[in-house]
C-alpha cells in the first residue's frame, strides 16, 4: 500500500511535493535510481533526505508550468543574476512560498520556448486536449509492489489509441541526440513504465508514448518522438529487474551499495584508442 493513496486508480489533485515524498509506492525515476550507475543505498538516501532545489532545474519545471497550465506558479524576478545577496533572498522566498523563481531573462526565454511549443503544429495539438499531471498508481502482480507514475499529459478519451506525452527540455532536440540521452537517463524505462501503468489499470486498449522534446537555446526547436519497440521491451526488462530489486529490499531491510571488495577496473574503449592515436604521431 502506498504510503498516500489507499488503493490502485487515478487520482487528480495530488500535491507535487506529496506525490514525490511518497515512500510507500515505486516510481519510474525510483526504480532507475536502484540500477547501475547508481544503487540501493542511493535511491534509499534520496528517499529519507530529499535534494534541495537546483536553479538548473526550474527552467524546465516553468516550461512545464507554462505548456502544461499546472504546476508550481512561475514567478519572475527582475535581476540579471543571483549574486547580490538580495537577489538570493528574493530567490529563497519565492522557493519557500512553493513557487519557481526565475532572472527576468531566464523568465522571458521560458516564455519564448512555451510558444515555440504552441506553434509546433503536431506538439501543439498534442497539449490541445487533455488532463495535465494525473497520478496513476497501480500493484506489481509479481511482488504486490504498489508502483506509480504522473504523466505529463493524457488525453479524456480514454478508448482507442491513447497518446501518453511528456515534455522534455534539453540541450538539442535533434531526434538522434535525443535517442541517447534516452539511453542515459533511462527514457526508455520511463516510456514502458508509463504504458505499463495504463496498461495495468485498463486505462486504453491501444497506447503509445511520445516525447515531445525542446532545445533549451534559441530558436528553442521541437520534435515529437517515439522509441521503436525493442527499446520499450529493453526498458520493461530493466524495469522488471528493478522492481524485483526495491520488493528484495523492503523485505530484507538492506539496502546495498557498491560492496566492499577490491575492484579491478579497465579504461573505457576510448580512452585506449585516444591514447593510441597520441603515441602513433
Amino acid at each position: 500500500m502506498s504510503d498516500l493513496v489507499p488503493s490502485e486508480g487515478v487520482y487528480d489533485g495530488i500535491p507535487d511535493n506529496e506525490y514525490h515524498a511518497d515512500k510507500g509506492s515505486l516510481s519510474s525515476s525510483g526504480a532507475r535510481k536502484l540500477l547501475p550507475p547508481s544503487c540501493p543505498a542511493i535511491f534509499r538516501w534520496e528517499q529519507d533526505n530529499p535534494p534541495a532545489p537546483k536553479d538548473e532545474y526550474d527552467m524546465g519545471h516553468a516550461v512545464h508550468t507554462m505548456v502544461l497550465g499546472v504546476g508550481a506558479p512561475v514567478v519572475r524576478i527582475d535581476v540579471d543574476s543571483w549574486t547580490t545577496k538580495a537577489a538570493r533572498e528574493q530567490r529563497d522566498a519565492a522557493r519557500a512560498d512553493g513557487n519557481v523563481p526565475l532572472k527576468a531573462s531566464d523568465y522571458d526565454t521560458a516564455v519564448a520556448m512555451a510558444n515555440s511549443i504552441r506553434r509546433h503544429p503536431v506538439a501543439a495539438a498534442l497539449f490541445q486536449d487533455g488532463v495535465a499531471e494525473q497520478s496513476l498508481y497501480w500493484r506489481d502482480p509479481d511482488t504486490g509492489v504498489m508502483l506509480r507514475c504522473r504523466p505529463d499529459w493524457l488525453p479524456p478519451n480514454r478508448t482507442g489509441r491513447l497518446l501518453v506525452v511528456d515534455l522534455k527540455t534539453s540541450t538539442s532536440a535533434n531526434p538522434d541526440k535525443f535517442a541517447k540521452s534516452c539511453a542515459e537517463y533511462g527514457y526508455h524505462q520511463q516510456a514502458a513504465w508509463y504504458l505499463d501503468g495504463i496498461a495495468a489499470l485498463q486505462l486504453a486498449d491501444d497506447a503509445a508514448f511520445l516525447f515531445v522534446v525542446q532545445s533549451k537555446t534559441p530558436p528553442f526547436e521541437v520534435t515529437v518522438n517515439e522509441l521503436d519497440h525493442e527499446s520499450l521491451l529493453l526498458g520493461r526488462r530493466l524495469n522488471r529487474h528493478a522492481i524485483d530489486v526495491y520488493a528484495e529490499c523492503v523485505e530484507s531491510g538492506v539496502w546495498p551499495g557498491y560492496g566492499h571488495e577490491v575492484n579491478r577496473i579497465t579504461l573505457p574503449a576510448w580512452a585506449h584508442y585516444q591514447s593510441e592515436e597520441i603515441l602513433s604521431v
